[in-house]
């Protein structure tokens, strides 16, 4: 195995390493309760990471054992994957750019308008057939019952920093001026026509604020912070990925060179 081919098997495991945080990152996104929820949102990086994967492992077979179609074909997939992986990322910062979040007075947690957030994630996230699917998911799911185990008295969950879905759908709006009793449970609204959620509202275990627009705006809200992390590692993964495959190219191109001349030499010998 020559020099070129070498560094291209080298430069591919460390391709193959860097695709583990996508898929780490993937993983932990599927994990995530509102992605179990919205099926769309569950699996592109995490088949990303594993096509990464996939075609590095093709590279580093391909320069062991000096399988130049092999690698050729790998420089051509990894081009493919990056220029996705980049249209990804500059997609994922664009339609999460937008944030409903506003300040609620003495409380630590925010709430969140449904109008605050990209056009493009809300038309996937509340129209009536999504958000019918999206919404049992929701309610069967123990995010909301979670609140009752570590917050007791107000003072405790008003300090508190809950998640956006748990602000939007396991509440009613601060606005209405609903007594708590619970985190899940409120009463005696004072104010109950300050927003349309005020009405939709039930302290029904199996509704709670799962049909407000509330809830709607706080899985934007989940979905847009998940994201966010997880974009921190794609970035640093492409970055790396880039800098191998530039590499990998010249290194393609003197292991081709290589082969010519020892080609050349055993013509004349």
């Amino acid at each position: 195995m020559g020099v070129s081919n070498n560094i291209t098997a080298v430069l591919n495991f460390v391709a193959m390493v860097s695709s583990i945080p996508i898929i780490a990152s993937g993983i932990w996104l599927a994990s995530k309760p509102d992605n179990e929820c919205v099926a769309n949102f569950r699996w592109p990086i995490l088949i990303m990471g594993l096509l990464v994967f996939l075609v590095s492992l093709a590279g580093f077979v391909g320069a062991y054992w000096n399988k130049q179609g092999l690698l050729a074909l790998y420089l051509f997939s990894m081009a493919l994957l990056i220029a996705i992986l980049l249209i990804l990322l500059v997609f994922a910062f664009v339609v999460t750019r937008p944030d409903g979040t506003y300040d609620v007075p003495g409380r630590a947690y925010k709430e969140y308008r449904l109008d605050g957030f990209s056009s493009w994630l809300r038309n996937r996230i509340t129209g009536s057939g999504s958000w019918n699917k999206i919404r049992p998911c929701l309610a069967a799911s123990d995010i909301c019952t979670k609140l009752t185990q570590n917050y007791i008295t107000a003072d405790q969950f008003f300090a508190s920093h809950i998640s956006p879905l748990q602000s939007g759908c396991c509440k009613p709006p601060t606005g209405c001026g609903y007594n708590y009793v619970s985190p899940i449970l409120w009463t005696n609204p004072a104010n109950p026509t300050a927003d349309p959620d005020c009405y939709l509202w039930n302290n029904d275990q199996n509704q709670l604020c799962y049909n407000c627009n509330a809830c709607k705006a706080g899985l934007l809200g989940n979905l847009r912070k998940e994201w966010r992390k997880a974009n921190i590692i794609l970035i640093v993964a492409l970055v790396v990925l880039i800098w191998v495959y530039v590499i990998a190219c010249s290194a393609f191109r003197n292991a081709q060179t290589e082969d010519l001349f020892n080609r050349y030499k055993q013509g004349w010998v």
